[in-house]
């Protein structure tokens, strides 16, 4: 079966419907299929239902597809970097289906294992719980929660093979695992393209058998970075054994 596709673009051809539910990988812009979101972008598709974490910010990841209006509702945990998110929400623009993020990470992981719904104690006595059932489980109240399962996920992995399997480096892992395993169709975008075997078994955290498309990123792929932070080094201290 033919899994390398030359760009974005051919590889979500015959996949995007307008009304679809789309898992996007990231944790603030780290690890975001960047290129597949904005392939979806360019196609045009519609009244998506979107979950991911968060929306990315203005002008980068999802906060494009926001700026366009092709998101109807994202299931969610986190707005806060994305000002047009915010400004959507508030007119009653856009639906949002806000999750403590343990409880939304829960609901992908289940979805990707066939379990069609799990308890917890997150949530109960709040918002998050109303109109949920509920049941007691050793004198405890929990809030039951329903798991999550989309048309199409998108991934963005650091390494991957054509065989679809897929290594993920440091912190742009995220929510990226669990979503491949979560969706009818998922498309990865890696960075580093390699033969089978050229991944050491042990090192392969998604197998192919949940990617059915994948992509490599050009020469030059931007990374961007949302918010550098480094440390300020003092200055050296003057010294008899200095030299100005």
């Amino acid at each position: 079966m033919r899994k390398v596709y030359k760009d974005a673009t051919e590889a979500l051809a015959g996949l995007l419907k307008d009304g679809m539910t789309i898992m996007s990988g990231g944790f603030g812009i780290s690890g975001i299929p960047s290129l597949l979101i904005e392939a979806i972008r360019e196609s045009g598709v519609k009244d998506l239902t979107v979950v991911s974490n968060n929306a990315g910010i203005d002008g980068v990841g999802l906060g494009i597809l926001l700026e366009t209006r092709q998101i109807r509702k994202m299931i969610s945990s986190y707005v806060g970097e994305n000002a047009t998110f915010a400004k959507q929400y508030l007119a009653g623009e856009l639906e949002i289906e806000f999750n403590p993020q343990g409880t939304l990470a829960e609901r992908i992981r289940s979805g990707g294992a066939g379990i069609p719904a799990f308890f917890t104690k997150t949530g109960v006595g709040t918002a998050v719980a109303e109109g949920k059932p509920t049941a007691e489980f050793d004198g405890e109240t929990y809030v039951m929660e329903r798991t999550l399962f989309a048309d199409l996920a998108i991934v963005h992995a650091y390494m991957g093979d054509h065989e679809g399997n897929l290594a993920y480096r440091k912190t742009a892992r995220n929510f990226n695992p669990i979503m491949a395993t979560a969706a009818k169709v998922t498309v990865a975008q890696v960075e580093h393209l390699v033969r089978p075997g050229e991944i050491d078994a042990d090192h392969i955290h998604t197998p192919g058998i949940f990617v059915k498309r994948i992509i490599a990123c050009p020469p030059g792929f931007e990374k961007r970075i949302e918010s550098r932070t480094v440390r300020k080094h003092p200055a050296p201290a003057a010294g008899p054994d200095r030299i100005s």
